[in-house]
């Protein structure tokens, strides 16, 4: 029984660190004591369920076992203010919600951690690890950086907030402007770990992709007439809308162009594309209406063959003017493929630069092996398993460079 309590704990830890981080900080008014309180409560966990059992609320548990380790710390602090601070917390476990544009304790928690105070990249990195409950390993492939700098990048955004005196409230709504900037890049990136993990067994976090869907709608309603909102909201549907047709039974990866689209969920395919259609009536464009719009336009399409990929690559070249970079330059030399072929899309990818990222290579190879040069995909196959952190992925890619024979060194057996 000890295994299925560990895997347990590590569901509820991926699906409730975030939220009881966002509860304790509230009731406490100290991330850093919360964060501290709710590891020492998965701590506990993983000692006392594998002998007394999951409780029937994981997540309440966790929530109250930290409230409780909390308050201990407070008594036992030697400050008059500490001590009274584990009162209060004892007699008043549940104060009235906060009056304020933000209710929810997570959404709070996003706008207080994309304070201006922080860096961009500090507001996202901290965002990450303290709403989304990503691992610090995790955090550094999202960013494509060393882990040592990524812990490093969360321990001075930390004393940030606390040499800053920065407070855990709510902003008022003309600050909420703002905020937003960092607060869709941090929805954005929690999708998109839940899109496609950085590590693990697994293709999807289905838990991070829901996570993020669901503080987009929670802005789409705060915000309602910001078009970046709402295009982030239907960019997350018309991607989640694919999540069944992406991995077969055995959750083995299914590139986009072999997916069964009668596994597309129809309803948020709709309710993605309305999202779309407003956005351009707004004529507003940004990155995630874009974005959204060349999801759309894939969403359109009855089969891969029929995708009108002369509108995806004119959408990706909007998309590179608005918000130039790496990863959609390599995305738009994939339309490219499809529009003037892979020797064109070929010399694209020659020009770019993403380190310590699997993609390029595997587009890279990909492009190659369209080509006929064998040897060379599989060198850049070999490149892109060696840096694929997601089991699935690397198992896709290592069934690709078997496909090729034994060209370019010793074949790479298949996961099949």
């Amino acid at each position: 029984m000890s295994g299925v309590p560990a895997a347990q704990v590590e569901r509820v830890f991926r699906e409730s660190y975030g939220r009881a981080v966002a509860v304790l900080t509230r009731l406490l008014g100290d991330i850093d004591l919360a964060e501290e309180a709710v590891q020492e409560a998965f701590t506990t966990a993983v000692a006392r369920w594998p002998a007394e059992g999951v409780p029937p609320s994981p997540a309440g548990w966790i929530v109250t076992t930290a409230r409780n380790r909390a308050i201990d710390r407070l008594r036992r602090e030697s400050t008059r203010v500490d001590r009274y601070r584990a009162a209060a917390l004892l007699h008043d476990p549940d104060p009235p919600p906060e009056e304020g544009a933000v209710r929810d304790d997570r959404l709070r928690m996003l706008f207080t951690c994309c304070h201006p105070a922080l860096s961009p990249a500090a507001r996202v990195a901290l965002t990450l690890r303290l709403v989304g409950g990503l691992t610090t390993t995790e955090i550094a492939h999202v960013f494509l950086v060393p882990e040592a700098t990524m812990a490093q990048r969360l321990v001075r955004a930390k004393n940030k907030i606390r040499a800053a005196r920065i407070p855990y409230r709510v902003p008022a709504g003309a600050d909420l402007p703002d905020r937003l900037g960092g607060v869709l890049a941090v929805v954005y990136l929690i999708a998109t770990e839940g899109h496609t993990a950085t590590s693990g067994a697994s293709l999807v976090r289905p838990d991070l992709s829901a996570e993020a869907i669901r503080l987009a709608r929670q802005l789409a309603e705060l915000m309602p007439d910001e078009p970046e909102v709402l295009g982030l909201l239907a960019l997350l549907l018309l991607v989640e809308s694919r999540r069944a047709a992406r991995t077969t039974p055995d959750g083995d990866l299914v590139p986009l162009p072999e997916q069964d689209r009668r596994l597309w969920n129809a309803a948020l395919v709709a309710e993605g594309q309305a999202l779309v259609r407003r956005c351009l009536r707004r004529n507003a464009p940004g990155p995630y209406q874009v974005q959204a719009a060349i999801q759309a336009v894939h969403s359109d399409a009855p089969t891969a063959a029929g995708t009108d990929w002369r509108q995806v690559l004119a959408l990706y070249d909007q998309l590179l003017a608005l918000a130039p970079g790496p990863v959609v330059a390599l995305n738009r030399a994939v339309a490219v493929a499809e529009v003037e072929g892979p020797a064109a899309a070929l010399a694209a990818v020659e020009q770019l630069d993403l380190p310590r990222s699997h993609l390029l290579p595997a587009v890279r190879a990909d492009l190659l092996r369209r080509l006929g040069r064998a040897a060379e995909a599989a060198t850049a196959y070999d490149a892109a398993i060696a840096v694929a952190g997601n089991a699935a992925e690397r198992a896709f890619l290592e069934r690709r460079r078997a496909a090729l024979g034994g060209v370019g060194g010793v074949p790479r057996r298949g996961s099949l």
